[in-house]
């Protein structure tokens, strides 16, 4: 597996969020607003690849008021899910994150009653903070 910087030459490449994962997980045009968004924030979007499909979408960008990388939105294509491409795609941005070295920290929030982004991302090794953004639940992690 491997990351690929969206551009402008690959931006139109089709990844889709599952039907029934929309409203915990944001699709590609709300990742890419956010990446446009976040662009003073230094927000990095990228698609995930295995061999030469994409499979995925992540999206990350500089938190500097909590010294922490927010990871920001993540999700593996509807075609492609259940074949462990979540862990794998997870794991590389992270790396991203810690081969860049600006923190030492990582921050996201998931949507409370989404069992499979909780369990990914505990498997990853974030623990929740006790806060909350609204329905989101914080959780953060060491690089």
């Amino acid at each position: 597996m491997r990351l690929e910087p969206v551009n402008s030459k690959n931006w139109r490449i089709d990844v889709r969020v599952a039907e029934s994962q929309r409203h915990y997980v944001a699709d590609k045009a709300t990742l890419l607003a956010r990446a446009y968004a976040y662009r003073d924030e230094n927000s990095r979007a990228y698609f995930l690849y295995e061999g030469e499909t994409a499979v995925g979408m992540g999206l990350y960008y500089d938190c500097p008021e909590l010294g922490a990388y927010e990871f920001s939105q993540f999700f593996i294509d509807q075609r492609y899910q259940g074949r462990g491409l979540g862990l794998a795609g997870a794991k590389l941005l992270l790396e991203e994150m810690r081969r860049e070295g600006k923190y030492q920290k990582v921050i996201l929030c998931y949507i409370e009653g989404n069992a499979a982004a909780r369990g990914l991302y505990e498997k990853l090794g974030f623990a929740h903070t006790g806060q909350r953004d609204g329905d989101e639940i914080v959780m953060e992690k060491s690089l």
